[in-house]
C-alpha cells in the first residue's frame, strides 16, 4: 500500500471540518516569515518541523515552545532546521508550522488505526510524551455510540484526573465526549484515513484543544462489506453415509487412520481405493462414482495433486460435503494456492461444501462420526470445539479422555477454502447437542462478519475463545503512537468484549469456563460474592484474588451476622470471607449455607473453599454444597484444594453439575473473566 502522512496543517484543516478544536496556525519556509506569522498569531507560539521522515518531532529537536517574540521565532526557525538535519540528514523539511501555543491542560490521546481483521479502531487514553510508557488507554471498534464513548473515558485508570482529583476542579467531560464523537465521525467517514493520533489533546475546565495531529492516509483503501453467507444445512454435519477416498490397509498411511476411526460410524461406510477390493474388512470401490448408493460425505486423504479430480468425481456423484484432510495447498505458496482455487472452483460448480483442506477433519461424537486421525475418538458431550490448529485438537481430545470431558462437535477448520469460522459457528448455534462453544483462534480474516455472527451465538450459548499471538512483535513498525498502543491482540480482546465472547489464556481454563456456563445455572447474575471456607489462610487469599480479578466481596449485614453468632463458634471472623475455622463440620457448613439461602438477595456467587482434614471429608462437604445449590438459583463454585483425598468430593460436584476447581487463584481468575464479559 502507498501511505502518506498529512502535514500537521493538513491534519488541522481536516479536523476543523468536523468541529474538532485546533489552534490557529501558519506554515512558513523562512525565518523572516516565521517572525511575521508569530506576530500575527499572537505570542506565545509553538514552532514544529514538518517532515514526512520525522514521526516523533520532539526526538529530533523539532518542537520549540514558549516563543515570545519575533526575534525568538526567527531564531527558532534556524534551530529547528539544524536539529532536523542532525537527527536525519536525509529528512526532507517541507516547512515549519507556527501555531498558537495552547494553554497547559490535561494531556490526552485520541487516536485510530485500521486493523487488518476488524477495520477501524478508536483509541483513547492518557497522552503526552509518556503515552507509550504509561499505556493507560482503552479502545473500541467503530461504529461507536455516545454511551460507549462515555464508558471509554471512564475506563482509563487516570479518569479521576478528569472527574476531579483531591480537590482539583473537574475537566470538561462533556466537551471531551463531543470531541471524541466528532473524531469518530471523521475517522469513519474518511475511508482513506487509515491511522491517526491527536496527541496531546489538552482538556481544560472548559473546552479543549488538539495540540498535535498526525494523520496517515492510503488512497488504495476501499470500503469492506460484510459477506452474507448462506447457512449450511445441519444435516450436512450428520451424514448417513461416508466415503473415505484414499482409504488404506497400510497402518503408516493417513487413509488408514481416518478409515480406522470411522469403523464405529453407525451409517454406511465406503472405502475408496483403486488398488484393493477390500479395506479394513469392508468392500472397497475404485472410485466414488462406483459406489451404488448415495454418499452424504466424502473424506479425502489422497495427495494434493489428485484432489481436483476426486472433487470432480464427488460432484458427479452428488456428494454435498467433502472433508479434505490432505495438505499441500495455499499453505505451501503460490502453486498450492492455485491448486486450492481450482478445487474450490470445481466444488462450487457442483454445489459441494468443503471442510479444509489441510485440516484434521470433523468429529461429531453424539453421532459416532470421526473423520480425523486422532489417537482415540472423544466422548459425546455438550461442548463444541472449533480450532485453527489440528495439533491442539489432537492434544485436547487426548486430554479430554482422562478428564471425563465430552464434545458435541470438534472441528478443524484448516485453510478455510470454503467453510470457515462463520459457518461452523452457525452450525453449533443451531445444534441442539451444543450447550457451549470453545474457539482456538490464530487469525480471523473477516472480523466484522465474525463479530456479527458470534454476537448472535452468544445470545443463546456461551462462547469461550483462546487467541494466540499476544506478543508485541507486530507493533515495532507502528507509524504512530496509536499503532503501538492498539496492537492486533488488544483489538481481538475488544472484539470479543463487544461480541460477548469470553477470552481465556489456557486450554484447561477454556473447558472449565465452557462447562461451567453450559451447566443449568449458566452465567452469574452479578459480581457480588461470598466466600465460605474452613481455612483462614485461604480466606485471606480469597480476598486478594477477588480484588485482583474484579469480584466484589460483599459486607455481611448486621442482622445476618447476629443470626450466625447464635450457632457459630465465638471466634469466627464475623465477616466475608466467612471463616468457619478448621474444626468446621458438615453441619456447620450446612447451617451457614441455609443462612445464605435466606439472604440470597444480597449475593450472586458463593465460593466454597475446602481443604483436606480429618474433621470433614470432601464428600461430606460436597453433599452439603449439592443441597445448598438445590435451594437457590445463584451460582455455587467449589474449590476443593488438595490431592487424592478431595477426588470424591470433586466427583460429586461434577455429577451434580456444580462447577469445581482445584486451585484457588484459578477459581477467581476464571470467574473474573466471566464477570468481565457479563457483569460490567
Amino acid at each position: 500500500m502507498s501511505r502518506t502522512m498529512l502535514s500537521e496543517a493538513e491534519g488541522y484543516a481536516l479536523l476543523r471540518q468536523y468541529d474538532v478544536p485546533v489552534p490557529g496556525f501558519q506554515i512558513v519556509t523562512s525565518a523572516k516569515d516565521a517572525g511575521k506569522a508569530a506576530t500575527e498569531i499572537g505570542f506565545p507560539v509553538v514552532m514544529k518541523v514538518i517532515s514526512p521522515e520525522i514521526i516523533h518531532k520532539s526526538d529530533a529537536g523539532g518542537v520549540i515552545t514558549g516563543i515570545g517574540s519575533k526575534e525568538q521565532a526567527e531564531a527558532a526557525f534556524a534551530q529547528i532546521h539544524a536539529g532536523a538535519k542532525a537527527y536525519n540528514p536525509d529528512a526532507t523539511v517541507t516547512g515549519i508550522i507556527v501555531e498558537e501555543q495552547a494553554a497547559p491542560g490535561l494531556e490526552l490521546i485520541i487516536g485510530g488505526k485500521t486493523d487488518a481483521a476488524f477495520g477501524k479502531v478508536l483509541t483513547f487514553g492518557m497522552g503526552g510524551t509518556l503515552v507509550e510508557l504509561m499505556k493507560d488507554v482503552t479502545l473500541r471498534i467503530l461504529p461507536i455510540s455516545e454511551d460507549e464513548i462515555r464508558c471509554m473515558i471512564r475506563e482509563i485508570e487516570a479518569y479521576p484526573l478528569i472527574s476531579g482529583y483531591r480537590g482539583s476542579h473537574p475537566r470538561d467531560e462533556q466537551a471531551l465526549v463531543k470531541v471524541i464523537t466528532d473524531v469518530a465521525r471523521f475517522f469513519g467517514e474518511n475511508l482513506n484515513v487509515v491511522e491517526f493520533d491527536i496527541n496531546p489533546f489538552r482538556l481544560y475546565e472548559t473546552g479543549g484543544c488538539a495540540v498535535d495531529a498526525r494523520i496517515i492516509t492510503d488512497d488504495t483503501v476501499v470500503e469492506e462489506k460484510i459477506e452474507e453467507r448462506i447457512q449450511v444445512p445441519l444435516e450436512y454435519f450428520a451424514p448417513r453415509s461416508v466415503a473415505v477416498i484414499g482409504a488404506s490397509q497400510d497402518t503408516s498411511k493417513m487413509g488408514y487412520a481416518v478409515m480406522h476411526n470411522l469403523l464405529h460410524f453407525p451409517g454406511q461406510l465406503y472405502p475408496v481405493n483403486n488398488k484393493r477390493s477390500e479395506i479394513q474388512g469392508l468392500k472397497a470401490y475404485p472410485t466414488i462414482t462406483a459406489i451404488p448408493n448415495p454418499v452424504d460425505m466424502a473424506v479425502i486423504t489422497v495427495p494434493a495433486n489428485h484432489v481436483p479430480q476426486v472433487i470432480e468425481e464427488c460432484g458427479q456423484k452428488g456428494v454435498p460435503m467433502a472433508v479434505i484432510i490432505t495438505a499441500g495447498f495455499k499453505e505451501m505458496g503460490d502453486m498450492g494456492k492455485a491448486l486450492e482455487d481450482r478445487v474450490v472452483e470445481i466444488a462450487r460448480r457442483y454445489g459441494i461444501r468443503i471442510i479444509g483442506p489441510n485440516c484434521l477433519g470433523l468429529i461429531v461424537p453424539p453421532r459416532g462420526l470421526d473423520t480425523t486421525y486422532v489417537h482415540e475418538s472423544p466422548n459425546p458431550g455438550t461442548v463444541a470445539f472449533i480450532s485453527q490448529s489440528g495439533a491442539i485438537i489432537n492434544t485436547v481430545v487426548d486430554w479430554s479422555l482422562s478428564h471425563d470431558i465430552g464434545f458435541s462437535a470438534v472441528i478443524s477448520v484448516g485453510n478455510q477454502a470454503d467453510l470457515n469460522f462463520l459457518d461452523y459457528l452457525k452450525f453449533v448455534q443451531h445444534d441442539p447437542k451444543t450447550k457451549a462453544v470453545i474457539l482456538y483462534i490464530e487469525e480471523i480474516t473477516d472480523g466484522k462478519a465474525f463479530m456479527k455472527v458470534v454476537s448472535e451465538v452468544t445470545k443463546y450459548k456461551p462462547v469461550v475463545a483462546i487467541k494466540s499471538g499476544s506478543s508485541q512483535r507486530g507493533q515495532k513498525a507502528a507509524s504512530s503512537h496509536t499503532g503501538s498502543l492498539s496492537g492486533s491482540y488488544e483489538v481481538y480482546m475488544e472484539a470479543f468484549r463487544q461480541a460477548g465472547v469470553i477470552p481465556v489464556h489456557t486450554l484447561t481454563g477454556a473447558f472449565q469456563v465452557a462447562e461451567m456456563l453450559a451447566s443449568p445455572k449458566g452465567y452469574p447474575q452479578g459480581k457480588r460474592a461470598v466466600v465460605i471456607t474452613n481455612a483462614g489462610g485461604f480466606a485471606v487469599l480469597s480476598s486478594d484474588y477477588a480484588e485482583r480479578y474484579g469480584i466484589d466481596l460483599i459486607d455481611l449485614p448486621t442482622e445476618m451476622v447476629d443470626e450466625m453468632n447464635e450457632f457459630l463458634p465465638e471466634f469466627w471472623n464475623k465477616g466475608n470471607p466467612i471463616d468457619l475455622l478448621g474444626d468446621a463440620t458438615d453441619k456447620r457448613f450446612g447451617r451457614v449455607f441455609d443462612m445464605l439461602v435466606k439472604y440470597q438477595h444480597i449475593w450472586d456467587i458463593a465460593f466454597v473453599v475446602g481443604f483436606p482434614n480429618l474433621v470433614l471429608s470432601s464428600d461430606q462437604l460436597a453433599n452439603e454444597m449439592v443441597k445448598f445449590s438445590g435451594k437457590t438459583d445463584k451460582i455455587i463454585i467449589g474449590t476443593l484444594l488438595g490431592g487424592d483425598s478431595m477426588i470424591r468430593g470433586r466427583d460429586i460436584l461434577r455429577e451434580h453439575q456444580i462447577p469445581s476447581f482445584e486451585e484457588l487463584d484459578f477459581t477467581f481468575r476464571v470467574m473474573g473473566r466471566v464477570i468481565w464479559q457479563r457483569c460490567r
